[in-house]
């Protein structure tokens, strides 16, 4: 199942994009609905993430906006178009819905060790935005 999911993804993590080719530690099915609230182990609520995000995400499926501060559901690899909720602004990423800037938050996507780690790649061309 994963030679699957890891071939839809192009490879990439399918929350922020990094390259699986460029990454240290292994990236994970996550089950976006997670176990524990009722999510099932099937192509629909599986997606690549790499390590970083499947951290962070844990069990959440939502959380508070930072514009608004209302609570917003995190952003589903397989109903929502990612371009959608997501545009980059150089090596940070910007959430362009409330569903976009919650994700971003809550899976720590713009940390500045990740920023660094992205700004390092896109300049030997490994990772393209």
């Amino acid at each position: 199942h994963w030679v699957v999911r890891r071939a839809r993804a192009a490879g990439r993590c399918e929350y922020c994009r990094f390259p699986q080719e460029a990454a240290e530690l292994s990236f994970h099915l996550d089950h976006i609905i997670a176990e524990q609230h009722r999510g099932v182990t099937e192509t629909s609520n599986l997606a690549w993430a790499c390590f970083s995000c499947n951290l962070h995400k844990g069990p959440n499926i939502a959380g508070f906006d930072p514009t608004s501060g209302e609570l917003t559901r995190l952003f589903h690899p397989r109903r929502d178009g990612w371009n959608e909720h997501f545009a980059w602004d150089g090596v940070t990423l910007r959430g362009k819905t409330a569903v976009g800037r919650t994700t971003v938050v809550v899976l720590a996507i713009n940390h500045p060790d990740s920023v660094a780690v992205r700004e390092a790649l896109r300049d030997e061309g490994i990772f393209q935005l």
